[in-house]
């Protein structure tokens, strides 16, 4: 099927028959993180072989394309947020790129079109790079740096499964060696912490800092453009592949921040809540990084009282352990922020990375515009019609305070959002909530589909700060673990029950996220789709132990079912309006009766698109359409449409029908 490019009008993509798309899409997938084909976070490595690793495999091999892409398009899905990694594409050296993985991922993005895919490529990355703790960066850029990423676990500066894991160990997983979802604390320790702020303040706060005549910053952003734009020529000529996103989730590492405060709790100078882990200050990463010791306070998420409290404090690089290459200098001390002495490190310039000639830093407003704007002017040097996705910090859309000022034109708000309840704790519980504005208590899941809404609904008002004054938005990234209450969904499955019983809190869970999405009439694209995913605990997408696929290959067991290998099905395969020929108006999915409404003001002579699936209506579904308009469905395509014969609002109702 041929795919014509979309342009964005107010909150809406809009196809070459000037009608509103709604893009619902998947992230594929959470394997393309690491090497294939055994390059996961179950496989013990000491990163030696960085520089030879191939991701041509990433998201799957070429041959099996065709049934993981049918598979998305029997779901329902119409975009892909297409997973790449700086390292897949430059891992051999600066300026060395993988042709042949570049051959791959240009025939995996050609080949999404055929099954009504639209593209938006993601440079994925999480805490830097495999070596760090996370993914996306090759190892040379610590290389180039300075820094010496053999020595990070031994001097406590990185938090990686890898090091810290016993693979000799039967356990399906090792809370005491490498607690599940603590990746993240990767972010405030110093292997991370001293990337991040070269990466997008090396010009500021390490001045005079240079790798091959340039500085710091425009080496290592300018090497991310490149392989960006590598990928960007090999895919220019598709009209589905619609735009790139900046970056995942990136750090701004210690900018905006002084020396010597942690964060322990909300404060005027931190009003955010504190995260479980080490609360790391500037100068405590500093200093470990130099091979000084220190005791660093740990903060643990309590479920009794549902708050991040601090419950000690733990030794780190009592061996005195470097991680900096003999001969190389610290850049932050040779900017004056500290001084290295005979008893540990003297504070110099308290506010070196948080003021600037007398002013405060804004770390977003003043470090990542200027990046979204950099990478905006690459990618559209390639092609000009590229749309820019661009994610705001997730706490800062949390509250709403929206992107700062300065943004490209025709960005998306690609801003990622979970319920970090359920994600830290893997359960799903159901309390009662006391809603504040309407003085009611709501029960269970009502209670938590309000707070869904809310939350999203916040996210979708930072839209308005952009330059258009109202763009789409789009989740780049929701979704649950699967491996909720200790994987015991995995062992029913073992154990010979491949009902939809053992999936219930999943599918609620997902029912839920997207009656808010359907509520607030936005985009979105499910963390995640992963085809190596197995229900082993310690496997799980493949990335250090997360388990958030909607599809595993333990459960692929019928070759001849399109559905093989789902999980949780029923939660997030659903009927929604693809494509509406006028404007949307509302639409409410009730998945245990069925009932779908869908509200909308026609234009003459337009034909709107609806998913229906079969899954939802397995006997068949009844359509009744008020307003001058008529209903045709084809079941092959699992698509209703409706052709309006005049301009005026059109109610269509899918049911399904009475039993027998």
């Amino acid at each position: 099927m041929g795919l014509s490019s979309l342009t964005i009008s107010g909150a809406w993509f809009m196809d070459h028959q000037n009608r509103r798309v709604r893009l619902r899409g998947v992230n594929l997938g959470g394997d393309c993180k690491m090497p294939f084909p055994d390059g996961g976070t179950d496989h013990k490595t000491n990163f030696a072989d960085h520089k030879t690793v191939s991701f041509i495999g990433r998201p799957f091999p070429l041959e099996e394309a065709d049934q993981h892409f049918a598979r998305l398009q029997a779901w329902g899905f119409n975009c892909l947020r297409l997973l790449t990694t700086w390292e897949a594409v430059e891992h051999a050296g600066p300026g060395k790129y993988d042709e042949a993985y570049l051959d791959y991922f240009a025939e995996i993005c050609a080949r999404a079109a055929d099954f009504g895919l639209y593209v938006f490529i993601d440079f994925h990355q999480d805490a830097w790079s495999r070596m760090s703790g996370g993914d996306g960066a090759p190892g040379w850029t610590f290389d180039a740096v300075g820094l010496d990423f053999t020595k990070f676990h031994e001097a406590g500066a990185a938090h990686v499964m890898q090091y810290k894991y016993d693979y000799e160990d039967e356990r399906a997983r090792q809370e005491d060696n490498y607690p599940t979802m603590t990746w993240a604390q990767n972010y405030l320790m110093p292997a991370n912490a001293i990337m991040w702020t070269l990466f997008f303040g090396g010009d500021a706060f390490a001045p005079g800092f240079e790798i091959e005549g340039q500085s710091a910053q425009d080496y290592l952003v300018g090497h991310y453009l490149g392989a960006m734009n590598a990928i960007a020529h090999r895919v220019k000529h598709m009209p589905h592949v619609l735009g790139f996103d900046t970056l995942n989730e990136p750090s701004t590492g210690w900018i905006g921040k002084t020396l010597s405060y942690r964060h322990l709790a909300p404060s005027d100078e931190n009003p955010l809540p504190a995260r479980p882990g080490p609360a790391w200050s500037v100068l405590d990463g500093l200093a470990v990084a130099r091979g000084q010791g220190r005791s660093i306070p740990a903060l643990r998420f309590k479920s009794d009282v549902m708050k991040v409290v601090l419950v000690g404090e733990n030794p780190v690089n009592e061996s005195g352990v470097s991680i900096w290459k003999p001969g190389a200098i610290c850049p932050f001390e040779a900017a004056g922020a500290y001084e290295l002495t005979p008893n540990g490190v003297t504070v110099l310039n308290e506010k070196h990375f948080s003021m600037r000639e007398g002013r405060s830093i804004d770390p977003e407003a003043d470090f990542m515009v200027p990046f979204f704007n950099r990478v905006a002017a690459s990618i559209r040097s390639v092609r000009d019609d590229w749309l820019v996705f661009a994610e705001v910090d997730p706490f800062r859309g949390i509250v709403g305070d929206g992107f700062p000022p300065g943004m490209p034109e025709r960005t998306v708000n690609a801003s990622h959002w979970y319920d970090i309840i359920t994600l830290v704790t893997k359960t799903f519980q159901f309390p009662d909530a006391f809603n504040p504005l309407t003085g009611k208590t709501l029960h269970g899941a009502d209670a938590i589909e309000a707070g869904y809404t809310s939350a999203l609904g916040r996210l979708k008002k930072s839209s308005k700060s952009l330059p258009e004054g109202d763009a789409p938005t789009l989740v780049g990234e929701f979704g649950i673990p699967y491996d909720l209450d200790g994987g015991v969904a995995y062992q029913a499955w073992a154990d010979g029950d491949q009902s939809e019983a053992p999936w219930a809190s999943h599918t609620t869970a997902l029912d839920l996220m997207y009656n808010a999405l359907d509520t607030l009439q936005i985009h979105s694209t499910h963390w995640n789709y992963t085809a190596s995913n197995s229900n082993d605990l310690r496997i799980g997408d493949g990335w250090n132990q997360e388990d958030l696929s909607i599809y595993s290959a333990d459960q692929a067991t019928s070759p001849n079912d399109i559905n093989s290998g789902g999980r949780a099905l029923k939660g997030f395969v659903r009927p929604y309006m693809r494509a509406c020929a006028g404007q949307p108006i509302a639409m409410r999915f009730d998945r245990r009766s069925g009932r779908c409404t869908i509200k909308f003001d026609a234009d003459a002579g337009g034909v709107s698109e609806i998913y229906v699936p079969d899954i939802q209506y397995p006997n068949g579904n009844h359509v009744a359409v008020e307003g001058d308009a008529a209903a045709v469905f084809n079941p092959k395509s699992q698509s209703l449409s409706v052709t309006a014969a005049k301009k005026g609002p059109v109610v269509v109702t899918l049911t399904r029908p009475a039993a027998a």
